[in-house]
Formats: C-alpha cells, sequence, structure tokens
C-alpha cells in the first residue's frame, strides 16, 4: 500500500501500526507501511530504546568517550527499567483507551440527524456522578468551613423582668419582649410532646436536617420567591438564637450547616429546652412559660396535654392560629389541636383512652394578663429597679436583657389605699380651684420601721408624668424637721457660753416661745449678712411665752427649736437628721433656718426619719427590693445594715412628743388611738404643707405641694389647696394610709 506522507498524517487507525522505513522521505515521495508483527515491533521498540550512542545513529551519540562509557555502566539498570516498563505497558494502554471512550465524541460517529448530538448513556451516568460527587464535596468544605457563632442573637435571649408585690403576687412586668426561660425539667412531658407532635415528631432520632424538609422549602423557594416551613427544631432553634428572621436561601443553607454541627455538639435535650424557650407564641411573648401565661394565666407546669396542643398549635402561625382572632382563626386552631393531640397518639405519646377525654376545645383567655400595667406601678418599678441595681450589682445592660424576678417590700393593700386617697385629693382639687390645682402635687410614702418601703405615691400616672413626687427632694420640710432638732439637743446638749462644758438637756427644759425673740450665740446675738438680727417666727406670729420642749414640739413652736439648734449646734443637729435618714444632699444651709426645716427631704426619706424614733433610735436604710433571682438562681444582695441614729432613750422621748402633737390635733374628747404619733409641718411661704407620723411602728410621711414641672422646680403658693388644721389634706391623706378611724 502507497500512502502520501501529508495523507499519513491525517490517517485514522495507525494505534495498530508501525512504520518500516529507513531515512524519512522527502515531501511527495512515498514510504512503504506494512503491519508489523507483535514481537516484531517489541524489537523494534528495544533497538530504538538502546540507539543513543554508536556512530551518529543515537541523538547524542557523540557526546565523548566517558559519556559512553557511563551509558554502558548504567545498561544493567536500564534494562530492568525497560523490562518492567514492558510489563506494565498493556494494563496502561487499557486504561488509556477506556478513558477514550468516555470521552465526549460530537458529533457521535454512527449516528445521524440530530441523534448525532444526544449524549449516550455512559455520558449520562458520568455526568449525574460528577456533579454529585463536586456536590459532596463542596457540602464538605462547606460543612467544615461554617463554624457555630460564639454569641447568641441578643434579641433571642432577652427576657422579661418579673416584679412582685411582698405577697408574692406578681405587680409588674417589663422589657422589651415577654420571655422568662425555663429549665425543661420543669416543663412537662405532655407539653414537650405536644410540641415534638406538631413539629419534629422524629426530633430523638434525626440528624438535626430535614433533607425532604429543606429541598422543599428550596424549591418553593427558586419558584415562588419565599421561603417554606419543613424545618426541623433544631434548625428552627438555630434560626431563633444564631441567625436573623431573613427568608433567603443563604440564610437556609446557613441554617442547615449550622444545624448539623449542633446536633453533634449539644444533647437533644438542651436543644429542645432553648427551643421552647426561644419562639414565639404570639401576643408579645416568647417561650413557652410566658405563653402559658398570656393565654390560660398559669405557669407551664399546671398545663394539660389538651391546652399543651393549643399552645403547639401556635408555632406554626400565631396570628393564624390563636382563636381568640375571629372564627376563621378558631375553626383552624381547632382542626390542628385535634390533629396534635392524634399524633400524640401514634408517637406513643398519649393512650387512646386519654385522648377520649379531651373532646372539647380548651378556650384560652380572651385577653393577655401579662399585657396589663398600672399607673402608679411604674413608679414602684422605677425604684425597686434602681435600688436592685444598687444592691445586686446589676448593669443596666444585664437588666436590659432581662431575666430577673424581682421580689420587692411593697405592699399592695397599702399602695391601693394610698392611690385611692390621694386620687380623691386630686379631684377634690380640681373641683376647687382648677387653675391651681393643675400645678399641685402630692408625694407620700410609707416606711416599716425596719426599712422596707410598703407603699409610695409617685404621681397621677407614669406613663404621663415620669417625676416621681414621693422621691423628689425640692420642696421644704418646715416645721415637719423639728423633731430632728429635738433629738440632736437630747442627745448631744447644749453649749450656752463661750468654753463652757455641755449641759444636759431634756424634754422639760424650758425655752422661750415668744415670736421674733432673736437668735444668740455663746458671743451674742446672732447676725445676718445683710446686719441684722436673726429672729424666728411662730405660726400666726404667736407668742408662747416659756414652754418646755416636749410641749414647744407638741405646738410645733418654732422658736425654742430655733435657738435649741445654735446651742446644739448646727452640726450636730445636720449629723443627727443624717444619721436618722435624710440625705446630705437634701440639707439647707448651716445658718439658723436650718432648724426650722430649710432641709428638703422627699416623703420617702422623711418617713425613714421618723421610722428610725419608732425603731427605738436604730435606723435602717430604706429598701424596696428584699429578694432577687435570675432564672431562678439567686443573686446577691448588699442588705441594708442597722446603725445607732440615737439612744434608745432619746427616740422613746421624741416619739412621747410626737404623740402629744398627734393628740393635740384631734377635738377634745375625741380618743386617740394607742401607739399613734405624728405631727403637721408648714412652711413661711406657705409653698408645702407636710404630716408625717407613726402607727402600729410603720412611719408614713405626706406633703402637699405646687410646682410648674414644664417651667421651674421653683414651689409656688398652695392657694388653700392643702387645708388647714384637722381639716388639711395631709393628715387625711396620712390618716387614711394609716388606718386611722376619722
Amino acid at each position: 500500500m502507497q500512502l502520501r506522507v501529508d495523507d499519513l498524517r491525517g490517517a485514522a487507525g495507525t494505534d495498530d501500526l508501525t512504520a518500516a522505513h529507513d531515512p524519512a522521505p522527502a515531501p511527495g515521495e512515498t514510504m512503504q507501511l506494512r503491519a508489523l508483527k507483535p514481537t516484531e515491533a517489541a524489537d523494534r521498540s528495544r533497538t530504538g530504546a538502546k540507539g543513543t550512542d554508536g556512530n551518529g545513529t543515537g541523538r547524542k551519540g557523540t557526546g565523548g568517550g566517558r559519556r559512553r562509557r557511563g551509558a554502558e555502566a548504567d545498561a544493567p539498570a536500564t534494562a530492568g527499567r525497560g523490562r518492567r516498563a514492558t510489563r506494565r505497558a498493556p494494563f496502561a494502554a487499557g486504561i488509556a483507551l477506556r478513558l477514550r471512550r468516555l470521552r465526549p465524541a460530537y458529533p457521535r460517529p454512527g449516528r445521524a440527524g440530530w441523534r448525532r448530538w444526544v449524549p449516550s448513556w455512559r455520558q449520562w451516568l458520568g455526568a449525574w456522578l460528577s456533579a454529585i460527587g463536586l456536590a459532596g464535596a463542596g457540602l464538605v468544605v462547606v460543612y467544615a468551613a461554617t463554624d457555630i457563632p460564639e454569641n447568641l442573637n441578643t434579641y433571642a435571649t432577652q427576657q422579661d423582668n418579673v416584679y412582685f408585690w411582698s405577697d408574692g403576687t406578681v405587680m409588674a412586668r417589663t422589657g422589651w419582649v415577654q420571655r422568662q426561660a425555663m429549665p425543661l425539667k420543669d416543663i412537662p412531658q405532655d407539653v414537650r410532646w405536644a410540641v415534638l407532635a406538631a413539629e419534629n415528631g422524629s426530633f430523638y432520632s434525626d440528624s438535626g436536617v430535614s433533607v425532604k424538609g429543606v429541598t422543599r422549602g428550596l424549591w418553593r423557594t427558586l419558584g415562588e420567591g419565599s421561603t417554606e416551613g419543613g424545618s426541623t427544631i433544631t434548625q428552627q432553634y438555630v434560626k431563633n438564637v444564631y441567625l436573623t428572621q431573613d427568608r433567603t436561601l443563604t440564610r437556609k443553607f446557613t441554617e442547615a450547616m449550622i444545624a448539623l454541627k449542633l446536633d453533634n455538639r449539644m444533647s437533644k435535650d438542651e436543644i429542645l429546652e432553648g427551643y421552647l424557650n426561644t419562639s414565639w407564641f404570639g401576643r408579645g411573648t416568647y417561650g413557652i412559660q410566658r405563653a402559658s401565661q398570656a393565654y390560660y394565666g398559669k405557669d407551664v407546669g399546671k398545663l394539660n396535654a389538651s391546652e399543651a396542643a393549643v399552645l403547639a398549635s401556635l408555632l406554626k402561625g400565631a396570628s393564624l392560629y390563636d382563636p381568640t382572632l375571629g372564627p376563621a382563626n378558631h375553626k383552624r386552631a381547632v382542626q390542628r389541636w385535634s390533629w396534635i393531640l392524634d399524633r400524640m397518639v401514634v408517637l406513643g405519646k398519649l393512650t387512646p383512652a386519654e385522648r377520649a377525654t379531651y373532646t372539647k376545645f380548651p378556650e384560652p383567655l380572651e385577653r393577655n394578663p401579662l399585657g396589663r400595667t398600672g399607673k402608679q406601678s411604674d413608679y414602684l418599678v422605677e425604684l425597686a429597679a434602681q435600688y436592685a441595681k444598687k444592691a445586686g450589682g446589676i448593669s443596666d445592660k444585664d437588666l436590659d436583657l432581662g431575666g430577673y424576678q424581682i421580689y420587692t417590700t411593697f405592699d399592695r393593700e397599702r399602695e391601693a389605699t394610698l392611690t385611692d386617697v390621694v386620687t380623691k385629693a386630686r379631684q377634690k382639687a380640681a373641683k376647687s380651684d382648677a387653675d391651681a390645682a393643675k400645678d399641685v402635687h402630692y408625694g407620700a410614702a410609707s416606711v416599716a420601721a425596719d426599712g422596707r418601703i410598703l407603699a409610695v405615691h409617685g404621681g397621677p400616672d407614669h406613663r404621663k408624668q415620669a417625676f416621681n413626687e414621693s422621691n423628689a427632694t425640692t420642696v421644704p420640710a418646715g416645721s415637719a424637721f423639728l423633731p430632728f432638732v429635738y433629738a440632736a439637743g437630747l442627745e448631744h446638749g447644749v453649749v450656752r457660753e463661750r468654753q463652757a462644758p455641755r449641759e444636759q438637756v431634756g424634754p422639760d427644759t424650758v425655752y422661750d416661745g415668744d415670736d421674733a425673740v432673736p437668735v444668740t450665740t455663746p458671743e451674742g446675738p446672732y447676725w445676718d449678712r445683710n446686719g441684722r438680727k436673726v429672729a424666728g417666727h411662730n405660726d400666726g406670729e404667736k407668742s408662747w411665752g416659756r414652754i418646755s420642749l416636749r410641749g414647744a414640739l407638741a405646738n410645733s413652736v418654732n422658736t425654742p427649736f430655733m435657738q435649741l439648734g445654735m446651742d446644739t449646734g448646727l452640726d450636730k443637729v445636720k449629723q443627727t437628721a443624717q444619721a436618722s435618714g435624710l440625705l446630705s444632699s437634701s440639707m439647707g444651709p448651716m445658718v439658723p433656718g436650718l432648724s426650722l426645716g430649710s432641709s428638703t427631704p422627699s416623703a420617702i426619706r422623711m418617713a425613714s426619719g421618723y421610722a428610725t424614733f419608732a425603731a427605738r433610735g436604730t435606723h435602717t436604710e430604706p429598701y424596696s427590693v428584699r429578694r432577687v433571682t435570675r432564672n431562678g438562681v439567686a443573686v446577691p444582695l448588699d442588705a441594708p445594715k442597722k446603725r445607732r441614729a440615737v439612744s434608745d432613750e432619746v427616740a422613746g422621748q421624741v416619739t412621747d412628743a410626737l404623740g402629744d402633737a398627734y393628740r393635740a390635733s384631734r377635738q377634745p374628747g375625741d380618743p386617740a388611738p394607742e401607739g399613734v404619733s405624728g405631727k403637721p409641718g408648714t412652711t413661711a411661704d406657705d409653698t408645702a404643707a407636710w404630716y408625717a407620723g407613726t402607727a402600729r411602728s410603720v412611719s408614713t410621711a405626706v406633703v402637699v405641694y405646687r410646682m410648674d414641672l414644664s417651667d421651674s422646680l421653683q414651689p409656688l403658693p398652695l392657694e388653700g389647696l392643702a387645708g388647714t388644721g384637722r381639716d388639711s389634706v395631709p393628715y387625711t391623706i396620712w390618716a387614711r394610709a394609716a388606718g386611722i378611724p376619722d
């Protein structure tokens, strides 16, 4: 057979042919080709392999004798390698042949028309196997690269704080979300399995990811642009605490990867507990505990299987399955409730006999009782939160994250009584003088002898006025401050002459009670900065003549106490007042007027000061929180310490004088209850009216004043809104709050 060289270059099927020729022919010439026997081809191959030296027939045959000698020395090794290569050649050739067969050939030989372009089944299989392999490898890489976030979603861990009355009932809840974490051990099995039956019956046996559910969700997302459900509880938990609520393919894929890892790191019970505490149940609630309270008014531990099935149905969408939101919702809720109970039977978590008892749908409450707030409770919450943060070392951030149970000292009945009587006083003032009543304020507080704050009146409505009238330090105490001057004189004695020793004074020590008596010091009269002698004035400018200190206190005679303060030392007066409970920041200037009440204590601090006398001279800082826990774990509190303010004897003498003052304010022949003491307080410019006293070991202070909060904090004249004498508004409020009969 003769072929031109040019034709040979394009010839096919030369795998089994070997050219037998000598020198290459010139272009256009012909060469002889013949098929060689396999043995002949092998001999030719070996001969060609050795032709690297000689008379110029090898490529490197002229390299010199030394190179030839090296080649000769290496000949045995080369021969060995050649034999091994020869043995491997058939196997390699077979593999290469099979690989060439898998290589696409388009158009396909042996086909006609459009069939030439259709891949063979081998090519289809190869493509699918390659795609699956690449996808699997990609998943492995992504799984390895996906980390479980170290920080939980802040919103998912946020809880509400619960404040309790002194009797243990709930007073208020605060926080951006209504949630309270519950340990799984406190959640009944029926509740757990109602949720599992509704959302993920294979929870305890699956890998944490539902391939079918994810695939269906991705398909729906691609087709309709929104994600589909079908996630396992583990996936839902990941979405709740680690990811956003964005409905995207990326989030869905990341959710699945984290769920796989989380399922290997956490126990199933830990995941279920987290899910039950972070899921949305509607009505502003997160977590099964708050949902139980919002829909059935009780803790989750008291739910039965039927009620649990209703709550479990809400996980599919509270806006669709809250039965109180309309007839359509009610119908859907009943159907899903029944289905969940049936599923519990299928899962073996409810017997058919038990299922048969649940035939009536358990209707939830019409309204969420957790959402109720009180006009006064916000003032109480504010006081309790401030105290808890200080005494418990709780940061603002931690309190905002929530989860605290704060047990206060506030007495529900006392608070209700105080709120009622102040509300009536406001209404009466509005009828009397509507314009003046717009700026009238009523601060009131009750403090026990052991420091517990039992009740306060902070204002008309915290949502409209955040200014707490019971804790304001802007109003002078007036003559309500006299007991502290009296106690200082009895405790420390007096100095009337320069370098003279202190003299002891007692309740019967007599002072000048006339009006406008000049104040003196051991050096002589006390002069003000204008060069005028300072003199005190009594209420109504009445002169009482020589009067005992006890009598002066009972009748609120000012001039004896102005002089007693100077004799005792204003520093001693200030020291005694502060030791009794008044704050140093509220103390007035160190001038004779200090003794007549230029200080501005709050109603809480005034009540606390009077409580010191009721406690036989022992003062305990007022406190509003007795215990704090966070998700059931106690938070240590710095307990208020008792300290001696005045001696037991002096405290008793002050209490006796205040008892005289209380009895003096009653009508002749009107018997006074035992153990009650108190006195009124007025200011020279008629800007405030007080009444402070003690009944049954509880001290209450009430102040009525006028102040335009939008303009300044300067007191305004009362314009008669506080009343006078026995009909005074402060006394009426105090008597009702103290439980004193009219």
